[in-house]
């Protein structure tokens, strides 16, 4: 996941009021359980994408017959949709995100799969004529082709490349090998090599605002793989000068990238 902030309005107390190391150490014990970014209200925004993804979802799996949603995170994004097929299954593999995924699914249900997302997924071949993901960390396109029924579909936002370029190359440096990394383009070249149809793929860059830098900490906190490694205390030179910076002269910007695929498999 990369899964983001929450889209807000006003931003609220943006630290001015609280020193360094106040924000600090609120950020650091907050909860980064689950896939809920509603913590960020208030010191931090991002755009959305122009599609939607929720509703787009939403629209299929009320038609669909069997689906599946892998990398669930905390269940947030499935549990939002108003109607579910008959048969509906989701895979996580973090275990505080199974327990909240359980406990928002199961109530309409849907059964959660505490998976490693690594291959193979487990389900029977053509088990589903829907497969979702949102912001998953890895996408194994064999397995989503194995378990789709044939004419069945793939619809999910990725993380684009270089997302939220900016904070990553604040904390580690100029990061250019790594720039490529899940390009739109690929993506659509490994689900033709697995043998999907790809019938729509697109991608924008969206404008994110941090107001504080305890928001940076936490959103760095959740999103683990934004800057891998990442600590308070390894980082804190780095902090203090982007706590001062963004009290200085405003939100620190960013960009993050997302991808919409839609793949199908020939068939009926």
């Amino acid at each position: 996941m990369t899964h983001t902030p929450r889209d807000t309005g006003d931003v609220g107390d943006t630290g001015g009021t609280r020193s360094f190391e106040e924000l600090v150490a609120e950020a650091s014990w907050a909860s980064v359980d689950g896939w809920d970014f509603s913590w960020l209200d208030g010191r931090a925004t991002e755009e959305r994408p122009s599609w939607g993804y929720q509703r787009l979802i939403g629209e299929r799996l009320a038609t669909a017959g069997a689906s599946l949603d892998v990398q669930t995170g905390g269940g947030e994004v499935l549990a939002g949709v108003p109607v579910l097929p008959p048969t509906a299954a989701a895979t996580e593999s973090w275990p505080p995100n199974v327990a909240r995924a359980t406990e928002l699914l199961h109530p309409r249900g849907v059964v959660v799969v505490a998976d490693p997302d690594e291959p193979p997924l487990p389900f029977g071949d053509a088990a589903f004529d829907l497969v979702t993901s949102r912001h998953p960390a890895t996408v194994w396109w064999a397995e989503i082709a194995r378990v789709l029924r044939p004419g069945g579909t793939y619809l999910a936002q990725h993380v684009g490349p270089a997302s939220v370029w900016e904070l990553v190359e604040y904390f580690l440096g100029p990061q250019p090998e790594a720039a490529r990394l899940r390009h739109p383009d690929d993506e659509g070249a490994a689900a033709r090599a697995a043998g999907l149809d790809v019938v729509d793929l697109r991608s924008e860059r969206l404008r994110m605002e941090f107001h504080d830098v305890g928001a940076v900490i936490w959103f760095l906190r959740k999103v683990i793989w934004i800057v891998p490694g990442f600590t308070v205390d390894g980082q804190l030179s780095r902090l203090r000068t982007l706590d001062a910076r963004i009290r200085e002269r405003g939100p620190f910007v960013a960009h993050s990238a997302r991808t919409l695929i839609e793949a199908r498999k020939p068939g009926r």
